[in-house]
């Protein structure tokens, strides 16, 4: 199995029409399915929080089969996140997409549970405290999600 540094690819991976958007509408389905758990589970791994559509990205090439998704691929399956609410745009051209390894709601809840765990609740802290903090340091959190998990949980509680 090819690995991404210590990121282990799916078999998918070195199949060269996965790197081509399907035409038969139930093959592109599935496609589009693969590659949304893929870039999910990626980011999730290797914290990143932002692809550029126009950028380098690691799993938009592969190498050892000589292939590389299309622009047009490539928007696909981040607009397919973003109807799925697992990532939003972060500009109008949509060039840039924030990636939401949890959705926005999820990350309150889990800014929320962090704080009750960590005995903040009748803190006053600033959202760069509880991105930063000490208690906060190796959770990956970013600027973004917390920010947009704020704005939810406003809302909902």
């Amino acid at each position: 199995m090819q690995k991404l540094g210590d990121f282990k690819l799916p078999h998918f991976f070195n199949y060269p029409p996965y790197f081509t958007l399907q035409p038969v509408r139930d093959t592109r389905e599935k496609q589009i399915q693969l590659w949304k758990e893929l870039i999910l589970d990626y980011c999730r791994t290797q914290k990143i929080f932002v692809i550029g559509l126009e950028e380098d990205f690691p799993l938009f090439s592969n190498s050892v089969i000589e292939r590389s998704l299309s622009h047009e691929a490539r928007q696909a399956f981040l607009s397919a996140l973003v109807s799925d609410g697992r990532a939003e745009w972060l500009d109008k051209g949509h060039r840039k997409c924030l990636i939401l390894w949890h959705r926005i709601q999820d990350w309150a809840d889990i800014i929320l549970h962090f704080v009750k765990n960590n005995g903040l609740e009748d803190s006053v802290m600033t959202v760069e405290e509880i991105r930063s903090g000490v208690e906060s340091r190796g959770t990956g959190t970013f600027f973004a999600y917390v920010l947009k998990s704020f704005k939810g949980s406003i809302v909902r509680y």
